[in-house]
Order: structure tokens, then C-alpha cells, then sequence
């Protein structure tokens, strides 16, 4: 387990644009079964591909995007361990994979971004990607 002050601000840089976290696996199970609408959940890290690509890809389809998740929503990989592994039941049949960002449509998994895909990709990469599913899917 990461200790706080190392993980604070990778936490904040997503929550000060909005981000609900979850802590707990009982927030993730509420929230992913009891919202309607589409929710884009970041599964966060403290590794580089998070911080160089996965984060700042997120944040820039947000701000670019004309179509937009209705939630905001993320868990720590490596900090938040019971969240993170509930938030993981969601997204089977995928391997666990941090960083990763899921969106769910009602609750349910519509498209999954795993590490394998951010990893020696551009922010911006990551950011056209997913301004493409939410046009699709928001």
C-alpha cells in the first residue's frame, strides 16, 4: 500500500476536475448499480503511465469532448484496495489492469481501455480514443 502523501496529489489531479472516489467497495457496488446514465471510471496508479498519459488523456477528452460521461467516478490501485477490486468485478471478463479507464452505460461495461493500450501511447492519443467512445456511447 502507497502511503497517502505520495498518492494525494495523483488522487487530487483527477478529483479537483470532478472525479468522484470511492473508497470503499461498497460505494463502487452503489454507484455502479444504482446510477442510470453513463459513468466513466478511472482505475488510477501511481505509475508513469498514469501520470504521463492515462490521466492527462482522460482530462483532455473531457475538455475537448462534445459528448460527456454523466459520472465522473475513480478508485486507487495500490491504496484503496477493497474499491479497487470491486470496481474490477466490474469490468470482467478483463484482467486487472492499473491504470485502466471502463465506462459503464447503466451499470454496465460498454468499453474498457487497458494499461496495454496507454502504455507508449500520447496523452492525446488517449484523449482521441476516448472522445470517439463518447460520442458513441454518451
Amino acid at each position: 500500500m502507497y502511503p497517502e502523501e505520495l498518492v494525494a496529489p495523483m488522487r487530487a489531479e483527477l478529483t479537483q476536475k470532478g472525479f468522484e472516489e470511492f473508497k470503499s467497495a461498497d460505494e463502487v457496488e452503489k454507484h455502479l448499480t444504482g446510477h442510470k446514465g453513463t459513468t466513466l471510471l478511472v482505475i488510477n496508479s501511481v505509475c508513469g503511465c498514469a501520470a504521463g498519459t492515462a490521466r492527462p488523456g482522460v482530462l483532455m477528452a473531457l475538455e475537448k469532448s462534445n459528448k460527456h460521461p454523466n459520472n465522473l467516478a475513480t478508485v486507487f490501485a495500490g491504496v484503496d484496495q477493497e474499491a479497487t477490486q470491486k470496481a474490477r468485478e466490474f469490468t470482467m471478463p478483463f484482467p486487472p489492469s492499473s491504470p485502466s479507464i471502463a465506462l459503464f452505460k447503466d451499470g454496465e461495461l460498454v468499453h474498457f481501455v487497458e494499461r496495454h493500450h496507454i502504455e507508449g501511447r500520447p496523452a492525446e492519443m488517449i484523449a482521441e480514443h476516448l472522445s470517439g467512445v463518447f460520442e458513441e456511447y454518451c
